[in-house]
């Protein structure tokens, strides 16, 4: 992704303050040990789902850096902790039968080990779907992994996956229980994801109580498997599955950006996720309406799509398209995509406006798949669907001269609802009830 700023919509940017605490008697200094104490979650604190557990630690009077933290759960194995100064665990609780857990964390600077700080939870994972129908979604984006600060692409993703999440649930009918938003390791950072550790998502104040996590391999994989168990139990089940990141390409290649004999790949934060990896992962999710959309860089493939609307070869299918889906990309297979660091992603961006503002409302695909809006207001029916949406986006890019230099991105869309077929996009995948 280009870091160019890109004026688009409203920034919608929530103030991060950091947690500030205060010490026991027997401090650090005190005692020659090292100080661990955990922020969250809370002692006797009702939880579920991922919970991310998390706090800082002190050095001892001998100023010794922690060099790890380690994490208990009711009596198994000690396991490593991520960070030192400020350090987080992810345990996942989807599996474990409700009831009281203790949480042990204990630092260690290479010669003495922290006294043993410890809590009690309250696991309680919803049993049943809050609304009422069975409607799913999974936002993930890992925007902040490299070491450059060149390649960051800010904190912008995340506030807008947050309003993306925020819209289903107050307009599409999503219960709070079936959203999880997976960003980078799963902490803020300041001066826009640019800076040091703030606190993680969980510890914000935030206006839904969805599940939060860093966007590790481990996450992912846990949050899709998650999803797919739940979604299946269930008939006429929709699912809404946004990713965003960097993805993967040769820039120096205009042409192609070296992507013939190559699959299409985003970041995680730890890993990367190729189209016939996501597409594997997807297989046994049985949604009746399901919309998949990947904004990044040289992505096309995973709507399996080059260029032009041109399908991939057989070789290099992703397999995620399939009856009752809509996958689109954010960027063709050969071309790369923009975001601006503080707003987000902008085929996502566009394609978001023109949902919501009901802007898209009887956009269609037109000859190549280029998008034109409808000559004739019969075909205006006052709701705009995820395609209409897509097409809407890829007219914008074409005619609006402010976007001109962004023309060249080539979104992509695989339209397989409800069925595969000549009238496979009609009536097209609506989000909102009506």
């Amino acid at each position: 992704m280009d870091l160019r700023i890109i004026a688009v919509l409203c920034s919608v940017l929530t103030t991060v303050a950091i947690l500030s605490g205060c010490l026991g008697e027997d401090t650090p200094q005190e005692t020659g040990l090292p100080l661990v104490v955990i922020e969250y979650p809370l002692n006797d604190q009702k939880v579920s789902n991922l919970v991310m557990i998390s706090g800082y630690t002190i050095h001892s009077k001998t100023d010794k850096e922690i060099l790890g933290v380690e994490v208990l759960i009711n009596g198994s194995n000690w396991e490593q902790a991520d960070g030192q100064n400020k350090w987080s665990y992810d345990w996942p609780t989807y599996t474990l039968n409700d009831g009281i857990y203790s949480i042990q964390v204990r630092a260690w600077d290479g010669i003495h080990y922290s006294a043993i700080e410890t809590i009690t939870v309250n696991v309680d994972n919803p049993e049943s779907i809050q609304s009422d129908s069975p409607k799913f979604a999974l936002f993930i984006a890992a925007a902040n992994f490299p070491t450059s600060n060149e390649s960051k692409l800010g904190n912008g993703g995340f506030y807008f996956a947050e309003e993306m999440a925020s819209y289903l649930i107050q307009q599409a009918g999503y219960a709070t229980d079936n959203v999880v938003l997976l960003f980078d390791d799963g902490w803020i950072r300041n001066d826009n994801g640019f800076g040091e550790r703030i606190m993680t998502l969980q510890q914000r104040s935030h206006t839904y109580d969805i599940t939060y996590g860093g966007a590790t391999a481990i996450n992912v994989a846990d949050a899709i498997n998650r999803l797919i168990e739940t979604v299946n139990n269930y008939e006429n089940s929709e699912v809404f599955l946004w990713l965003f990141n960097h993805g993967c390409g040769d820039q120096n290649n205009e042409l192609t950006g070296g992507k013939i004999f190559e699959p299409s790949q985003i970041f995680l934060w730890d890993a990367i996720l190729s189209d016939k990896q996501l597409g594997t992962m997807l297989k046994p999710l049985e949604a009746s309406k399901t919309t998949i959309i990947i904004d990044a860089c040289y992505t096309g493939g995973f709507a399996e799509k080059t260029i032009y609307n041109i399908p991939t070869s057989i070789l290099f299918r992703s397999n995620i398209p399939q009856p009752g889906r809509v996958v689109i990309t954010g960027a063709s297979k050969f071309r790369k995509g923009y975001a601006s660091t503080t707003y987000g992603p902008l085929f996502s961006l566009l394609w978001y406006e023109g949902l919501t503002t009901g802007n898209a409302d009887g956009f269609h695909a037109g000859l190549f798949n280029i998008g034109r809006p409808t000559q004739f207001s019969m075909f205006k029916d006052g709701v705009v669907s995820v395609e209409e949406a897509f097409h809407y986006v890829r007219y914008i890019l074409r005619t609006d001269p402010d976007l001109k230099e962004y023309r060249i991105m080539q979104p992509q869309m695989n339209d397989m609802y409800p069925h595969r077929g000549l009238l496979r996009n009609n009536p097209g995948l609506v989000l909102t009830e009506h």
